[in-house]
């Protein structure tokens, strides 16, 4: 994407491979700051589009002592802007400015109760003495640097938080989670009292800014997006739309592994609601030929990636002059497939529109949602007065219904998935707990099981339930749903899809699990 000519206001979270790295970006974006993540060994050039105010350093597996640890880059040495270290970052800043830092005793894992030391701090404005934080460490800060005091302490750790006399904080837990209280009042703070940031950035700013780079990026080309109906590529799609126009073709590509009725509701909405120009292409046979046999999650998702790409190349011949392609990727994508560059971060899962491209893709990318979550990306489309059915739609994968079913894909076990699917999604609106939900879908497992139906053995498949709470992708809650909703799902699918005869659900919050099964 082209730079604007005005930066701006942002604060850049080094990412030393927390779990965690993301939500601090979350938390600091919830304030009205922008913020995104940057590999901590990544070189200035990569934020000089921002008006940097400040640093966050995140936590991190490693160990400051081990040899191959990630360091603290030159420029933040030198720098006199604010930084705030957390975990592993606020060991990083102990140990390199001559402090001490050794594996603890014990590790603290969990809910920990921390005291401030001495008069409070405007790092610690509106919070008690002592309050609830939560901690994930080995290791302990047990010397500071010269220059350095000590603002807080725990029983299991004797320096829990410090700052010196240029606005070098440390702090040994996460404020980012939820289950430190008074997390969001300290990060105000850094933000408000000690960078004195504005606190102006809100999706109006982040659709302007938008559409200005995508017509300084494009000038007069053609753009084709790839749609497939959900809320990211529709949001991507609205604002690429607004930057060019008809400049911009969506291809939906029926790959047969959407939802029960899901082609034809896509083909409408675009078309007739939102007056994007809309080219329909039939390939649900070209995708099932090419995913024959293949029972690697990760294999399906690079077939399906380059099958995607294939098919929209061959869409664009007929489009004289197209040169961009326009996805829908998410923040949490990206972090997943480890798509920051960042060696420190552990690859989870790869996903087609971020991992799976082929090399010699012909294209080039235009990703307009690249550094956004889920919940700022319906935000955008709601001030953008996109419909509510599609604003408020569930998430859905990329690999469509390939990567719910377990194993190789065929259109018999899609037809099976489908229809337990509908069912599971009509007893939950029914019920009224749809809206109560992030994310509510059914998974054809490679299991099957013996069973009685009627005065007949069978040996039947399982249907596995996921339904999940969650304020992001990158946590997430199994949903306690009530016994007879669970019940009456089961009963109908059972009954009602007659090759199913055993219905399981999923108790497996992420971490340690995924949202998707695969």
């Amino acid at each position: 994407m082209a730079n604007t000519s005005e930066k701006k206001e942002s604060i850049v979270v080094l990412d030393y491979g927390s779990q965690y790295s993301m939500l601090i970006v979350r938390r600091i974006r919830e304030a009205g700051v922008y913020s995104e993540l940057i590999a901590w060994d990544a070189s200035p050039e990569t934020f000089a589009h921002l008006d940097v105010k400040g640093f966050v350093l995140s936590g991190g597996p490693a160990s400051v002592y081990d040899s191959a640890a990630p360091s603290l880059p030159s420029y933040l040495i030198d720098s006199d802007l604010p930084v705030l270290g957390i975990c592993y970052g606020m060991q990083l800043l102990a140990n390199q400015f001559g402090g001490e830092v050794s594996s603890a005793d014990e590790r603290e894992y969990g809910s920990a109760i921390i005291s401030q030391t001495g008069a409070q701090h405007p790092l610690f404005d509106g919070l008690p003495s002592s309050f609830e934080v939560w901690a994930s460490h080995g290791d302990n800060v047990l010397k500071l640097p010269d220059g350095f005091r000590i603002l807080a302490e725990s029983e299991n750790a004797p320096i829990v938080a410090f700052t010196d006399d240029i606005n070098r904080f440390g702090i040994q837990f996460h404020p980012e989670v939820v289950h430190t209280t008074g997390g969001t009042q300290l990060l105000h703070n850094f933000l408000f009292e000690i960078v004195k940031c504005r606190g102006t950035w809100d999706p109006e700013s982040f659709i302007d800014e938008t559409i200005q780079q995508v017509r300084e990026l494009v000038g007069n080309a053609e753009v084709i997006c790839g749609l497939s109906g959900g809320v990211d590529s529709a949001v991507a799609a609205a604002l690429v739309h607004e930057a060019i126009g008809d400049q911009l073709t969506c291809i939906f590509v029926d790959n047969g592994l959407l939802r029960q009725n899901e082609a034809e509701q896509v083909v409408q909405t675009f078309r007739e609601h939102m007056g994007i120009k809309l080219r329909h292409v039939e390939a649900r046979e070209q995708f099932l030929e090419k995913l024959k046999d293949i029972n690697d999650p990760e294999t399906k998702r690079i077939v399906i990636g380059e099958t995607f790409i294939r098919v929209f190349e061959r869409e664009t011949s007929q489009s004289e002059g197209a040169e961009f392609l326009v996805q829908g990727t998410l923040y949490p994508d990206v972090i997943e497939s480890a798509g920051t560059g960042n060696d420190a971060a552990v690859k989870i899962k790869s996903h087609h529109n971020v991992g799976g491209l082929p090399d010699d893709m012909q294209l080039r990318l235009i990703e307009p949602l690249r550094n956004l979550f889920k919940d700022e990306v319906r935000n955008v489309g709601r001030a953008m007065g996109i419909s509510p059915e599609i604003i408020d739609r569930q998430p859905f994968p990329g690999p469509g219904l390939a990567i719910r079913v377990i194993g190789d894909i065929t259109e018999e076990k899609l037809d099976i998935l489908r229809r337990a699917e509908s069912i599971l999604q009509d007893e939950l609106i029914r019920s009224g707990s749809a809206s109560e939900l992030w994310q509510s879908f059914a998974v054809l497992t490679n299991t099957r099981s013996v069973g009685v139906q009627g005065d007949f053995r069978t040996y039947g498949n399982v249907i596995a339930l996921r339904c999940i709470t969650a304020e992001d992708a990158m946590t997430a809650d199994w949903a306690k749903l009530p016994y007879e909703l669970l019940t009456a799902i089961s009963n109908r699918i059972t009954n009602e899809v007659p090759e199913v005869n055993r219905v399981v659900y999923d108790i497996t919050s992420k971490p340690p699990g995924t949202i998707e099964w695969e």
